[in-house]
């Protein structure tokens, strides 16, 4: 099976090709010509309902592919559903204009962007963006408003933060943004890998370059070039330890019991703490102590904003003060564009 997009589709047409077969057809049209196809057709369309269709019946094999015809360049079908999936991303391509000074980090979940987000904020001078350069426009054309976060400094640079599905979420979209951006000729200067810790650094880092190896790479020393963009990792691990917190396995919740502690919460709620402690029996998860922790901070909404809140009403000390200790502090500085700066 061949789905062919862009505008230069005349070459990949022969007798087995369907010309736009979307057109005046509903869904339910849609789905019954996706039904009736074999798996040995070209199709040639600018719908990402009907790609989103045959991609979901033929991403398994090899030969399936996805054919972006303004580069000749190809996906395999099970690339462009996790694209579509998991990034909600254009496959029609169409990425062109000036380009900026660009980073992206894909993060863990909601609450790791959004810890990210203040963290980006507080130390590196950016806001909120509501306007992308073109090598971003995807994320304005694409990405669902509230699934991610756009930022930009005044002097130009633009960073995304986009939240995954875990660690293996944050490696399968590294490797699907960076085939996207083989087969769609635009670039990002910088992308950021954070994943958490979960047996030990090495693994972790394994993690990220055995993603990279089905690249051409070369080693930097903040990371990885592939083509014109930096992969920067960043390995979360920095275990919090206290007699009534079960500590298990690094995550972003560690950072924040750490700056809790330095700004002085944790004291401030350790006697409820010790009253839970006791009355459960056992004891407390950190996600409990972070619930604790918001409701004496007096913020009633949910813990993606407390994070953001807290990170962005620090101390400038006691925030650099953890991400130095957590060896996260240089990366971020350089997937900020920062390093220049110090």
């Amino acid at each position: 099976m061949r789905i062919v997009t862009g505008d230069r589709f005349e070459a990949f047409v022969d007798e087995k090709t369907f010309l736009f077969p979307e057109y005046r057809k509903n869904r339910d049209e849609l789905v019954a010509f996706v039904d009736s196809l074999r798996g040995d057709e070209t199709v040639v369309t600018s719908s990402l309902e009907l790609i989103d269709l045959i991609a979901r019946r033929f991403w398994r094999g090899e030969e399936n592919v996805l054919i972006y015809s303004d580069t000749g360049k190809g996906l395999t079908l099970r690339e462009a559903y996790e694209l579509r999936k998991y990034l909600d991303f254009d496959v029609r391509g169409g990425f062109s204009g000036e380009e900026a000074k660009t980073g992206v980090l894909f993060v863990e979940g909601k609450t790791d962007a959004k810890f990210f987000k203040a963290v980006f904020k507080k130390l590196f001078e950016f806001r909120e963006s509501r306007e992308a350069p073109f090598n971003l426009r995807f994320i304005e054309r694409v990405f669902e408003r509230d699934n991610f976060d756009l930022l930009r400094r005044d002097d130009g640079y633009h960073l995304a933060v986009i939240p995954s599905e875990g660690n293996s979420g944050v490696i399968r979209n590294l490797g699907n943004f960076l085939r996207a951006m083989e087969v769609f000729d635009f670039a990002v200067d910088r992308i950021g890998a954070a994943v958490d810790i979960d047996e030990d650094r090495e693994s972790a880092l394994s993690s990220i370059t055995g993603k990279l190896s089905g690249f051409k790479t070369k080693k930097t020393p903040h990371g990885y070039l592939v083509g014109r963009t930096e992969v920067v990792p960043l390995v979360i691990g920095l275990p919090f330890r206290d007699e009534i917190i079960d500590w298990k396995k690094p995550t972003v919740e560690d950072l924040m019991l750490h700056l809790i502690a330095k700004e002085g919460l944790l004291e401030r709620v350790r006697p409820g703490l010790e009253a839970l402690n006791g009355s459960l029996g056992r004891k407390l998860k950190p996600k409990e102590v972070m619930y604790l922790a918001l409701s004496a901070y007096g913020h009633w909404g949910n813990l993606e904003g407390f994070y953001e809140l807290f990170v962005m009403r620090s101390r400038f000390r006691n925030l650099k003060a953890v991400l130095r200790e957590a060896g996260l502090m240089e990366g971020l500085m350089y997937l900020a564009g920062w390093e220049k700066r110090r």
